[in-house]
């Protein structure tokens, strides 16, 4: 099963920016490899979208140095290590959501229909598909 998700642009490295937005569908900003992708006849006007700032930079994760630990070190580690997402990515999913909903609303039934799962069945073939 899958999420229906809106495509904002695609980066540098191939990886393709998109959203739900995370207000209606749970899909927060990421990158995805087209490949797990279905491309629909579906529009939406995105021009009032700011997308400018998001790259590959963006999406990459801080690196740590890696330390052998005992088997006691390693569960204590996993209780305490939580990171919580930065402040300034909450405020950028919020910015992007706020821009997309207002195009999302113009549209009847888009908001329905980015927010309903999407599942192939046995025997239905992605590429023969007309949405």
């Amino acid at each position: 099963m899958g999420k229906r998700v809106v495509f904002l642009k695609q980066l540098p490295s191939g990886l393709l920016l998109v959203t739900g937005p995370f207000k209606v569908n749970g899909v927060p900003l990421r990158r995805v490899n087209q490949s797990y992708v279905i491309g629909t006849s579906t529009k939406v006007d995105i021009s009032g979208v700011n997308v400018d700032k998001f790259d590959d930079k963006y999406f990459a994760k801080e690196s740590k140095n890696k330390v052998k630990k005992t088997e006691g070190e390693f569960f204590e580690a996993d209780k305490e290590e939580k990171k919580a997402l930065p402040q300034e990515k909450k405020d950028d999913q919020k910015a992007v959501d706020s821009q997309l909903l207002k195009a999302i609303e113009a549209v009847p039934d888009l908001k329905f229909y980015l927010g309903a799962r999407f599942t192939l069945s046995e025997g239905m073939k992605p590429h023969e598909l007309k949405f």
